[in-house]
Order: structure tokens, then sequence, then C-alpha cells
């Protein structure tokens, strides 16, 4: 059975994961820190929220490019000049915005420059959890473990950004996710298992995830991987429509109940079943393909949520979203190991950004789309829509599952052991 112990065994894995994790705090940071400094510095909501768009916008599209680098450079090269010039952006919007009086086209300028260059540091490091721990079992408890603190980092940095905002002005965190993104860096950087571009060696765990007899995956020209991985790429879009609408759509039932400060608990819930979920995902050794896995999970957030617009008040409705919670770990986890197994060797953070870039991109989208939604609609028609894609999503598990059920049965040897595996 995986443990997470074990993962955490290998030469450097704990150096090079704490690393990541500092750096990676400062995307957990950044974002409201810049809200909050733009919004105190220029005394508008408007230019507040187009400079965080301008900001997420390129940080999003242009992640694949930057992870690219990544391949074909390695972690040494490509991600020192990234987090340089990232951070020093990041120091000089700080400054810009310390006081009030700075050109509102220079902030903006500012902001989706540095969204250009953010490093890849979450891609990387599931890189790099391929050298630092052996076999097919193992890789997968450490990508979950992976996924289950990327979302404590996101839990914990706007209570950072809470804390320095109360000591502080503003831009202090900006400053701070500068600082936090280039410590982090330069630390993962200088671990030994970030030396050089990936290249599979003898003591690499094998580049097929799958367990044993379960279908192929998706192939370009002449058997060649794929560099594209479509199913992942798919199902994280569709969690991060789900997600993204239902932000809002917790916020809008929460008003309709009059309890508007009751969305930090329901959202909280959400993020504690994530986590669970995760958790759970990476002590498991499962036997099913991952493929089919990924299908069922979309599916059972699509159905949860689906659920969720029928809570009669807002207990109910937190119970929903901690039971939604409890398949969205567990999807991008299986999502980002798919995108692995179905990439070329000199291509797997590209592949992992692709993941990233499409639970954004679907947040993004899915909070626009309820935006014109709420207020029309029903709100459980409203939870049903947001549900639609991850749903639909889900539908790719019938042909992985028709091909498991006419897989010939082996007899057992006399004497195998019959425990059996979830």
């Amino acid at each position: 059975m995986p443990s997470y112990a074990a993962v955490l065994r290998p030469p450097h894995a704990r150096r090079t994961f704490g690393a990541a994790l500092i750096g990676r705090l400062s995307y957990g940071t950044v974002s409201l820190s810049l809200v909050l400094a733009v919004k105190d510095a220029s005394g508008s909501f408007a230019l507040a929220g187009t400079a965080m768009a301008l900001f997420g916008a390129t940080s999003v599209c242009l992640s694949p490019v930057r992870a690219a680098f990544v391949d074909r450079y390695g972690p040494r090269r490509a991600l020192v000049p990234m987090a340089g010039c990232y951070a020093l952006l990041l120091l000089v919007l700080a400054a810009a915005t310390r006081h009030p009086g700075t050109p509102p086209p220079l902030i903006a300028a500012l902001a989706a420059a540095a969204g250009a260059g953010t490093p890849p540091l979450g891609p990387t490091m599931r890189t790099l959890w391929r050298r630092l721990v052996p076999g097919r079992e193992l890789l997968e408890c450490a990508y979950s473990l992976d996924g289950v603190a990327e979302e404590l980092l996101y839990v914990a940095g706007p209570l950072l950004v809470g804390a320095l905002t109360a000591c502080a002005s503003p831009s202090a965190g900006v400053a701070v996710s500068a600082l936090l993104v280039l410590a982090g860096t330069v630390a993962l950087v200088t671990s030994p298992v970030a030396a050089g571009p990936h290249r599979e060696s003898a003591g690499s765990p094998p580049g097929d995830l799958r367990p044993a007899g379960s279908p192929p995956g998706p192939t370009g020209p002449a058997g060649v991987r794929s560099r594209w991985p479509r199913q992942p790429v798919v199902v994280a879009a569709g969690v991060g429509l789900a997600l993204g609408g239902l932000d809002l759509l917790v916020v809008a039932d929460a008003a309709r109940h009059g309890r508007p400060a009751a969305v930090a608990w329901v959202l909280a819930a959400l993020s504690a079943g994530s986590v669970v979920g995760g958790l759970v995902n990476g002590a498991v050794s499962w036997h099913a393909p991952a493929r089919l896995r990924l299908a069922l999970l979309a599916a059972g957030l699509g159905l949860s949520l689906a659920g969720a617009g029928l809570a009669p008040n807002l207990p109910v409705l937190g119970a929903a979203t901690a039971l939604a919670g409890l398949f969205v770990a567990p999807a991008l986890t299986t999502s980002y190991l798919i995108a692995d197994e179905s990439a070329a060797p000199d291509a797997r953070t590209r592949a992992g950004a692709w993941v990233n870039t499409a639970v954004n991109a679907g947040s993004t989208g899915g909070t626009a789309a309820v935006g014109v939604l709420v207020g029309r609609v029903p709100l459980a028609l409203c939870f049903a829509l947001v549900a639609a894609p991850a749903l639909l999503s889900g539908a790719s598990a019938l042909p992985v599952l028709g091909r498991v059920s006419r897989r010939p049965r082996r007899r057992r040897r006399a004497g195998a052991g019959s425990g059996a595996r979830t």
C-alpha cells in the first residue's frame, strides 16, 4: 500500500517539496494582495478588477509556453529568469501601489507583464516527483499529497494577506508574494533532482502509469505519445467551470437566505471535502484504470453539485458542497497523472500546465457565465447548468467501462493471494 511517509522518504524529497510549497504560497497571496493594493492606491474597484483580470489572463494563457521552456532547458535554466522577472515586476507593482497617483494604464501594464512571467512551479514539481519516487503507486500518492498541499496553500494565502494588511499597507502583500516566489524557486532549483531537462533513466518509473491490462492512452502519429492530453484537459476544464460557477452561486444563495457571512464556511466545507478526498485518494491502491476513475469522479462532482441546488437551507448546502469537494482533489490529481502518462518524456511539464490552464480558464468562464445567469434563472437550474460540464465529461467513462467489462478473466493460480484492491 502507498503511504505519504514513503513519498517523503527518498533523498531530497522533503527539501524539494518544501521549496516548491514556499514558492507556490505566493500564488495563494498575490491575487488578493494585488486587488487590495490597487484598490487602496486608486480608490477604484474597476481598476482593481481590470488589473487582476489582466494578471490572470496572461498567467493562464501563457502557462504552457513557460512550461515548454522548463521541459526544454530544465528547471534551473528556465525557472530562475522567470522567477527573477516575476518577482521584480511584483516589487515594482508594490512600489507603484504604495501611494496614490500612479497612472492606471501603468498599473494595468505592470499587472499584465507580471502575470506573463509567472513561473510554473506546480507543473515543475509534479514532473520532479517522477524523479523522486519509484513506481506508479507512490507517484499517484505523491500527486495526491501535492494536490492537497496546494489546496491548503490557497486557504492559507488569504489568511496571511489578512494578517499583513492588519499591520501594513496592502502593497506589502504584493512584495511578500514576490519574496516568497523568489525564495521558493531558488531553493527548488538548487535541489539535486532539479538538474537538467527531464530524461528517462533506468531508475525512473515507467512512462505508462496505467494498471496492467488497461486500455492504452492517446498517442499521436506512429504511436508517439500526445503532447496535448485531451481527456484530462477536458475534465479539468469541466471541473474549473463547475467550481468557478459554484463560488458565485453560494454567494447568491447565502444572500437569498439573508446570511451573506455564511459564504465563508460553505466554501470552507468545499475545501475541507477536497482535502479529505485527496488524502483518501492517495492512500488507496486503485485497481480501476485511471481514465475510468477520472470520468467517474467528474460525474460524481456533477451529481453532487446538481443536488446542491436542491438544498433547502445553508447547512444542507454546506453538507452538499463538502460532498462535492470529495471529488475535486481526486479528479485533478488523476487528471495530472493521465497527462503525465500520455505526454512524451520531454513534454511532461507542459502537459501538466495544460491541465492547470484548463482549470483556471474554466473557473473564469464559469464565474462569468453564472454572473449572467444569476437573477434571470432559478438558482436550482443554475446549479444544474454548472454541474452539466462535469457530468458530460463523465460520459467518457462509458467506452472505458465497456473495454474493462469485455476484458477476458484469468484464473488465479493455486495459492495466489485473494485480497481485493479497490
